[in-house]
């Protein structure tokens, strides 16, 4: 869709650039969901692929996924080795039903910044415990937990001129299993409700519930927890609301339905590895 009250693209190529941004002047990454609606109030935007800024840093400590990296690009990391959560990359970039040409513009962080409850880097980033660093309008940076960053429904933390620069992800959360899950009313559909599973090393076990909440939200174990205690623990969730694309009590069943799925899986998995541990002995 055209933005036809935009009358100026500034090009950033400097963090003094981003002084631009306010009133009706706000960041461009890929445009995806940006284009997407008619915004009348938009004047000018700042365009932030012009920083440049490399798609994914491996290191070793994790890896960092700049907010402009593509959905095409993060689908084709390569894993390295003691990846164990690699695949969840490709299954939550999939869960963003687009054509390749959304593919190649849709980015990590424009998807996290818009925070619509069904947005799938939401769902990666809040799994592996992510944190995202965030240029403040003032100068300052602030780097705080993914699972925070999102505070609603199109909502986040992002004040006026700000800017997500970039998602971290360690390698001990890198080196977990993980399991992940979708259902929407239609084959093609938004989201309805999307969650994820991952056991570390030392036996943590975290879900996270996405898609059917207005929030992330996670819910962590020392260890795999019983059926009954998974299942209080979704139902006692109070984030669950409705749209087009699912009632809230829908949601909230389905969602029950999937994170039993991911534990059993992980549990699976679990006793896979240990008995092997005893047959290596």
């Amino acid at each position: 869709m055209d933005l036809n009250t935009v009358t100026s693209v500034i090009p950033a190529r400097h963090r003094d650039d981003l002084r631009a941004l306010g009133g009706g002047v706000v960041p461009l990454a890929g445009g995806s969901e940006l284009y997407a609606d008619p915004r009348i109030h938009l004047t000018g935007l700042v365009d932030l692929a012009t920083f440049d800024w490399p798609a994914l840093t491996v290191t070793d400590a994790g890896l960092e996924i700049a907010a402009t990296c593509t959905f095409a690009e993060l689908s084709r990391l390569p894993a390295e080795a003691g990846w164990t959560a690699h695949p969840l990359f490709y299954q939550c970039c999939a869960a963003l039903f687009g054509s390749f040409k959304v593919w190649n513009v849709a980015t990590v962080g424009g998807n996290l910044a818009t925070a619509l409850p069904a947005g799938p880097m939401i769902t990666l980033a809040v799994a592996l415990d992510a944190e995202v660093l965030i240029w403040r309008a003032d100068g300052s940076d602030e780097r705080m937990p993914a699972v925070a960053f999102v505070t609603g429904n199109m909502s986040t933390v992002l004040n006026e001129g700000d800017v997500l620069r970039s998602i971290h992800l360690r390698s001990a959360q890198l080196g977990a299993r993980t399991a992940f899950r979708k259902i929407a009313l239609s084959p093609l559909g938004r989201s309805g409700a999307v969650l994820a599973g991952r056991l570390d090393v030392d036996g943590t076990f975290v879900i996270t519930v996405t898609g059917g909440t207005i929030r992330p939200v996670q819910l962590r174990y020392a260890g795999i927890p019983p059926q009954t205690r998974l299942r209080s623990d979704i139902d006692a969730i109070t984030d669950w609301f409705t749209d087009a694309h699912g009632a809230a009590d829908w949601r909230q069943a389905v969602s029950g339905v999937l994170a039993e799925e991911i534990r059993q899986e992980l549990n699976e998995d679990e006793n896979q590895n240990e008995n092997e541990d005893e047959d290596n002995r």
